[in-house]
């Protein structure tokens, strides 16, 4: 149509675009409180190699493996109360790499994108309810606050250390099972999306992801 072919490898493109560039500023703004990012590269990364393990897609494990290995590391000075940070280049760098193994993966073999979704749900819940949230709100979304979910909550309790432990938990607890029912028992993959997702959903509902941060009561 006027000269423009349009076909699902230029949709697919573009969508990739997106998503990329929506990874790279959510893990930003989720690098908030001590070693909730890291915690979240660490966990999505062995999970995805314990799954391609399962799935003997054994060429697709080295970078994950090798990435989670780095984070480790890091992590080691960065658990709460962190010694050092990861900064906006850091957390743009991990959102960025996160986002690139699972298109590789989806390439590899299409059906390997749900189980980088799943596992990556608390950061892509609350980032994506937070924004969408202060956007029907007319808010300038591009403005610094902190009115994410796990913010929210780590006022409340005080500390960060239980909410960065708890993101790790469900990650492995809750995240990784619907994971591996999707790639190993042929559970349909937007199912095990959605069966994840809704109770992050309720969560980031629970801890008022998105409000204004002066009208919830917390310390």
């Amino acid at each position: 149509m006027a000269g423009f072919a349009l076909d699902m490898g230029v949709i697919g493109l573009v969508l990739s675009a997106v998503y990329l560039v929506w990874m790279l500023n959510l893990y930003n703004f989720m690098d908030g409180i001590d070693g909730i990012a890291a915690v979240e590269a660490v966990t999505t990364c062995l999970g995805m190699v314990v799954l391609y393990s399962i799935t003997q897609h054994f060429e697709l494990i080295l970078a994950p493996l090798l990435l989670a290995t780095c984070v480790a590391g890091f992590l080691i000075l960065n658990f709460p109360p962190a010694k050092i940070f990861m900064g906006d280049a850091g957390s743009g760098f991990l959102g960025v790499v996160l986002a690139g193994l699972s298109l590789q993966a989806a390439f590899k073999q299409p059906g390997l994108i749900w189980p980088w979704l799943i596992l990556m749900g608390v950061f892509i819940v609350d980032a994506t309810f937070t924004l969408l949230r202060r956007l029907l709100r007319g808010d300038k979304v591009y403005e610094a606050h902190r009115s994410h979910a796990y913010q929210f909550a780590s006022r409340q309790v005080g500390k960060h250390l239980p909410v960065t432990l708890c993101v790790g938990l469900i990650n492995l607890f809750w995240l990784l099972p619907i994971a591996f029912c999707v790639v190993r028992l042929d559970f349909p993959g937007l199912a095990g999306v959605v069966l994840a997702y809704v109770p992050l959903v309720l969560l980031a509902i629970k801890y008022h992801a998105g409000a204004l941060e002066g009208a919830t009561q917390g310390p």
